[in-house]
């Protein structure tokens, strides 16, 4: 039996699965926390992979592995190879102006057709920015910049900082690598041309600085053991690959932040910046709405009603579609799509007819799908192919978020069976090369 090994270093945890390379089956896996905040050292990252791959039976016996990971966190390292300040996450909207800048200086629709993208606060070109701007001293000390993934793809094969704990090749910058998926998520690395945009790297950080190498959807480097180790990917693209997601089918996901992405034969360049034109893994495109507001929009209101999820699902569905016109506009934490990081919730339509413990359960699934409804409405909108939506993450175990999502997202759904799918759309990807 070939192994491979799969990893998912998301915002709130380290998954890591041990697959069958010829049937796909899981055989083993391994589970550690994230700490939780928006800016985070990535060496807790680290601890914590190698914690979950040791709960899954550690390296012994795989023949390649892969890391999917959180997209847009700016993980800076000095030329040592030292992490330089904690890494600021894709959930940080303290960049928000720093992108606004970037747009006033070059213009949406020039930033749209360099790099299918228009930065937002998520971005890691903005976070750049905001680091040159705000820790001018730090931005100054930067010799390369990496994504989560490709930190952690560069810590595991065995580099780091001189003297660091397994780090036997050392502190080799050039050694870092990544892919097209998480690459496009940067804002200076073009999907359409496959290439870096030094200018905007330098506009966002002050200087030039290693970037990772962006391999092919085919490629591979190996570890310091001479284990082949696959390009990972951004969660998403790796999510898509988890489930075998073909041109015509939307992923949408509803985990901390939602998202709705396409897999797409053609390139994307909006200039609204809604959304995001990246990459898949695996050569195709990946068009991309997001929504910072997602399956904690349950949690707190779960919280609020002093229920658990399943209670929550029953109250919701003992309302009517619309909640007797009790509406929640979800934007808890501001908001991505639409761009409006310092936004805040509202709810509104209250009589004292509608305001039930029922049609605020359903107001909080209806706003929830609604805004990554609008995402759907997006894609549709550029021309992009939408034949059905695969429902995944968190919130897609919600028997109410299930029976709901069809009515508002206006497409057939369906819901694949749980599973962690960005880490086994990594150990897909691992298992090509063995």
């Amino acid at each position: 039996m070939a192994l491979v090994l799969g990893v998912d270093s998301s915002t709130q945890s380290c998954k890591v699965v041990v697959v069958d390379a010829e049937t796909a089956a899981v055989v083993r896996s391994g589970r550690a926390a994230h700490p939780d905040g928006t800016s985070v050292d990535p060496n807790a990252w680290w601890t914590a992979l190698n914690a979950a791959i040791a709960g899954a039976g550690g390296l012994d016996g795989i023949g390649a592995w892969a890391i999917g990971g959180q997209q847009h966190g700016m993980v800076a390292l000095d030329a040592s190879g030292t992490v330089i300040r904690d890494a600021l996450l894709w959930n940080d909207t303290r960049s928000a102006d720093a992108a606004a800048d970037l747009v006033a200086e070059f213009g949406a629709q020039e930033l749209a057709d360099r790099t299918g993208v228009v930065p937002v606060a998520s971005f890691t070109i903005s976070k750049l920015r905001w680091l040159r701007d705000h820790e001018p001293e730090h931005a100054e000390r930067v010799a390369a910049v990496a994504l989560p993934h490709d930190w952690l793809t560069w810590r595991l094969r065995g580099y780091g900082p001189a003297g660091a704990d397994a780090a036997p090749l050392g502190p080799v910058l050039e050694e870092l690598v990544t892919d097209r998926s998480d690459a496009s998520g940067t804002g200076y690395w073009s999907a359409a041309t496959g290439e870096y945009d030094r200018e905007l790297l330098v506009a966002a950080l002050g200087h030039d600085a290693v970037l990772p190498r962006v391999l092919g959807a085919e490629e591979s480097v190996q570890d310091a053991a001479g284990r082949a180790v696959a390009p990972g990917a951004g969660d998403n693209a790796a999510a898509a690959l988890g489930l075998g997601a073909d041109p015509g089918d939307v992923v949408v996901s509803i985990g901390t932040s939602g998202t709705v992405f396409a897999v797409s034969q053609e390139p994307s360049a909006d200039p609204s910046g809604i959304i995001a034109g990246f990459a898949s893994a695996d050569g195709h495109f990946l068009p991309l709405v997001c929504t910072l507001n997602a399956a904690r929009v349950l949690d707190v209101t779960a919280t609020l009603l002093g229920v658990d999820h399943e209670e929550l699902s029953r109250l919701a569905l003992a309302a009517p579609a619309g909640s007797h016109g009790l509406t929640l506009v979800p934007y808890f934490e501001g908001e991505r799509t639409p761009n409006l990081p310092d936004a805040t919730a509202t709810l509104s339509g209250m009589t004292l007819a509608s305001t039930t413990r029922e049609n605020l359960a359903r107001a909080a699934v209806e706003g929830m799908l609604s805004g990554l409804g609008a995402g759907l409405d997006a894609l549709r909108a550029a021309g992009v192919p939408l034949r059905r939506a695969l429902l995944i993450g968190g919130g897609a175990q919600s028997a109410a978020v299930r029976e709901i999502a069809p009515l508002v997202l206006g497409i057939p759904v369906e819901v694949p069976a749980a599973g962690e799918y960005v880490a086994l759309g990594a150990a897909r990807q691992a298992a090509g090369l063995v």
